[in-house]
């Protein structure tokens, strides 16, 4: 080759375009902030979870009131309705209470959504306070029902034989298990002493009891997709690359598994709290989840159904934030799916 000819591809090589190094995570960030309807889906999720926890009590100091006082003024009598929205009512908790100080004439406080019943309880901060027990109860029933499904079934899928065939029995009988029977057992053996696990206060009263019911019966779906996963990948020529090298089952599935295992694992858990928090509001709405006078959807939309023809909107707000959390969860975790796909064109 002459040198003219070395000369002219080792200019073309210096002005080729250098093309950048991405990482794997860089990448499922790239392809998922494109789908616009799944980072709508991610904001939305987002602003619950400070709306719940962070702008909930903020929101109760600004009233002036929390979630669970009763007020008389906020049930009309005359009519037999709740008092709509964005109405000032007396902070008398029942007609004709008198004040310390000997005075009937009680300050006034806002409700901005209107009254939840006949109680007169502020609808606007149940809702809030609603959200915050069904994030709790779907968030920390996912975690453990992930994390015992990804172990059932990495073990299952990795080790096969009678391990497989134990696991996968068990998964069949958890499967066919009447659920709703047992749930209705447990409320009435040991419901209320479940229901007084709040680690300090930290949970509301009847989501430890909904968490640990939702794990027992939520891990076998998780399992089973595991397995599936797994019985793929410990084919592959990594695995068996890992085996010569002398590496131990543990660190096989800990090293090399499991980090084929994260997305997969992502993307289900964003669907199964969606599916949480409904099994949660309907649990609630029968009278089988969180008990009043503790704030939840579901039973926001179990006292509505008195006012449905005078009050639609009693049944209006609990069921659309049911709607939209839900459908906001889904949307993400369609988004995650596409965003984990490494076939999928940056």
């Amino acid at each position: 080759m002459s040198a003219a000819a070395e000369t002219a591809i080792s200019a073309d090589v210096v002005a080729a375009p250098k093309v950048k190094a991405r990482g794997y995570w860089e990448l499922v960030w790239i392809r998922f902030k494109k789908d616009r309807v799944a980072v709508a889906g991610l904001g939305f999720v987002v602003f619950l979870f400070i709306a719940a926890f962070a702008l909930a009590p903020v929101f109760a100091a600004i009233l002036g009131h929390g979630p669970n006082d009763q007020f008389a003024g906020g049930f009309d009598f005359n009519t037999g309705k709740p008092v709509g929205p964005w109405t000032w009512i007396s902070t008398a908790p029942y007609p004709g209470a008198v004040m310390d100080n000997g005075s009937t004439n009680w300050p006034a406080t806002l409700l901005p959504l209107g009254a939840d019943g006949q109680l007169g309880r502020d609808l606007f901060l149940r809702l809030l306070y609603g959200a915050r027990t069904s994030l709790e109860v779907a968030v920390f029933a996912t975690i453990v029902s992930v994390t015992i499904g990804l172990i059932m079934g990495l073990m299952a899928g990795f080790f096969r034989g009678w391990v497989d065939t134990v696991i996968s029995r068990l998964t069949e009988m958890v499967m066919v298990f009447p659920a709703l029977l047992f749930i209705i057992a447990v409320r009435v053996t040991a419901g209320d002493t479940l229901n007084s696990i709040t680690f300090g206060g930290l949970l509301v009263p009847g989501v430890f009891t909904l968490t640990l019911i939702f794990s027992l019966f939520g891990w076998f779906y998780p399992g089973r997709i595991i397995r599936g996963l797994v019985l793929s990948l410990r084919e592959k020529e990594f695995v068996e690359a890992a085996r010569m090298t002398g590496a131990s089952d543990f660190r096989i599935m800990r090293s090399h598994l499991l980090p084929h295992l994260v997305g997969p694992v992502i993307v289900y858990s964003t669907l199964l709290v969606a599916t949480f928090i409904i099994q949660e509001a309907g649990l609630s709405f029968l009278g089988l989840g969180i008990e009043l006078p503790n704030a939840s959807w579901g039973n926001l939309l179990q006292q509505a159904k008195d006012f449905y023809i005078v009050q639609p909107w009693l049944m209006f707000w609990p069921g659309f934030a049911v709607l939209i959390t839900t459908l906001a969860f889904n949307l993400l975790g369609d988004g995650l799916r596409d965003a984990f796909d490494p076939r999928a064109r940056i």
